[in-house]
């Protein structure tokens, strides 16, 4: 039998070691950002606030989170992020089982088809016209159209699909159900890891996207909470991202509201992260090494 060395669990610690410094260091920026959100505002200007708070204060959140345009930014984040995933969820689904049968005709030419879109785009011009004479500008389905499909969340499905026995669909079919019976009520249910990894893929990146809605929405009411954020950090008058006179900013410092709405609008997806966490390893393993 193997035993370890000393020298084994020397870099065994050496390991945790890194990995722990690394998340330290990826985690600061965000404490300094989350002290900003709660510090005076002369404590932000002159420097003084770096992982801890100086002068702690709750307005400055509190005037962010009860801000109309933010919680309308945060109902249409909300919104794409929910129909978007589960929209995704369904045609990758859809996508990935027949691809996951050996016997489709021409398969081979169709994943060949399939890959060749990962590494090759028309560009935004092109997919700018295309949004436009479907009529989606100034829509929501402009956020949720280009990010439909994802084909390596499909393959990582795909993947997972073939992975299991092919004895249970037989089964199911000699009793006489369809293919779309087959995949909702005996796949879809036996793949809970890999679609919970999946739909956290996709939740992430309709969250956190913010280059569609700058292409393709100009109406304020229709305005994501990523576009939004970047209204905020990027415009020097904070007044008129936040809808707000000058007076009702004399009280808030300007670094301190950036601060806190980069805060408020991290925290809301990093709330499902603990709820999908035991499925995420899992997920991704079986859904990317068959067997």
């Amino acid at each position: 039998m193997y035993r370890k060395t000393v020298k084994d669990f020397m870099l065994d610690g050496s390991i945790y070691v890194l990995l722990i410094a690394m998340g330290l260091i990826t985690l600061l920026p965000f404490v300094n950002v989350f002290s900003k959100s709660i510090s005076e505002e002369w404590a932000i200007l002159s420097g003084q606030v770096g992982i801890f708070p100086v002068g702690f204060q709750l307005e400055t959140m509190k005037f962010v989170v009860t801000n109309s345009q933010f919680l309308n930014s945060l109902w249409i984040s909300v919104l794409i992020t929910v129909i978007g995933t589960l929209a995704s969820l369904l045609i990758t689904a859809l996508t990935a089982y027949p691809l996951s049968k050996r016997e489709l005709p021409g398969m081979g030419i169709i994943i060949v088809l399939f890959i060749f879109t990962m590494m090759f785009n028309g560009g935004i011009i092109p997919n700018y016209l295309l949004i436009r004479e479907l009529g989606l500008i100034n829509h929501l389905g402009s956020l949720i159209l280009p990010a439909l499909i994802s084909v390596f969340n499909m393959l990582v499905i795909k993947s997972y699909f073939e992975s299991l026995p092919a004895s249970l669909e037989e089964s199911a079919k000699i009793e006489g159900a369809s293919n779309l019976t087959v995949l909702f009520r005996i796949i879809l249910p036996l793949s809970g890891p890999v679609l919970a990894t999946i739909g956290l893929f996709y939740a992430v990146y309709y969250w956190n996207d913010y280059f569609n809605p700058m292409l393709y929405i100009n109406s304020s009411s229709l305005k994501p909470l990523q576009l939004y954020l970047q209204d905020i950090v990027m415009n020097a008058d904070t007044s008129s991202a936040l809808d707000k006179t000058a007076d009702d900013l004399m009280n808030v410092p300007a670094e301190g509201v950036r601060s806190a709405t980069v805060i408020a609008s991290t925290i809301p997806i990093l709330l499902v992260y603990p709820f999908l966490q035991k499925y995420f390893i899992k997920g991704v393993l079986i859904g990317s090494v068959k067997g």
